[in-house]
């Protein structure tokens, strides 16, 4: 494909203006997943991994039916791994999530994660300290400082630029988009035609927030301590050394 296929930085404002003013998110398949998982008689923990991806695939759906509604495809490519240097930032429920997961794989996949994971460490030792230094609540340009430290995230498979956990990446992961020509990607840390749809984040969490609560206040066993980790936000990096060292412990 010619790069003159794709849109114009003008064009995706013109589309994204369009998107604001008569688009209406209705947030009713998050609340019907709420409910379903509630009128679940699994363990705590079966519904809290379980949550965990299908609030996660909605938004894969919200993101699909705003892009159809402006008639829009993403120029991301498999392969296509620019974006997997950026910072990381989620929460403690996430990361524990993430690893409960990652736990229930088969384990020949987890062996290989999880040695993937003791290689980056050792890889990236002194970029990694450097750039989960870098305070995310408070510097505004801690994003151009970690990206320009090319540090790449936890679960990138280098070689294939591949993501190692896919199906199970976290939110900021999949509301990053490029409709513009790829090659912006390529020659800017941070270009000006990519889009995020961040937004998504509230109804993603707010559901997760509900069911969490919900069996928190019924008195259920979870491997969240709740609220607590809820709000507690840090880099995928610090989280990813976090497994290594528990792993290591075992």
């Amino acid at each position: 494909m010619t790069s003159q296929h794709y849109l114009t930085y003008e064009d995706i404002l013109k589309r994204i203006e369009l998107l604001n003013e008569q688009y209406e998110l209705n947030d009713r398949y998050f609340a019907s997943i709420t409910d379903q998982l509630l009128a679940s008689e699994r363990s705590a923990d079966e519904i809290i991994m379980d949550g965990f991806q299908q609030f996660l695939q909605q938004v894969n759906e919200e993101m699909s039916n705003m892009e159809q509604f402006m008639d829009v495809k993403a120029s991301c490519f498999m392969g296509c791994a620019f974006c997997c240097y950026f910072p990381i930032i989620i929460t403690e429920l996430e990361a524990k999530t993430m690893k409960r997961i990652i736990d229930h794989w088969p384990a020949e996949r987890k062996q290989r994660i999880m040695d993937h994971l003791k290689k980056w460490q050792v890889n990236y030792k002194e970029e990694i300290e450097h750039v989960t230094s870098i305070d995310h609540e408070n510097d505004p340009e801690f994003k151009k400082k970690y990206i320009a430290s090319q540090v790449p995230c936890p679960m990138l498979d280098t070689e294939s630029n591949m993501c190692m956990a896919y199906e199970i990446r976290p939110i900021p992961c999949r509301t990053y988009v490029n409709y513009a020509d790829p090659q912006v990607c390529a020659d800017n840390y941070m270009p000006k035609e990519t889009i995020s749809y961040e937004f998504l984040y509230d109804f993603y969490m707010g559901s997760l927030n509900e069911v969490l609560q919900e069996m928190y206040e019924d008195g259920e066993e979870m491997f969240i301590d709740y609220p607590s980790d809820v709000w507690n936000y840090d880099y995928l990096a610090n989280w990813a050394k976090q497994w290594i060292a528990e792993e290591q412990q075992k």
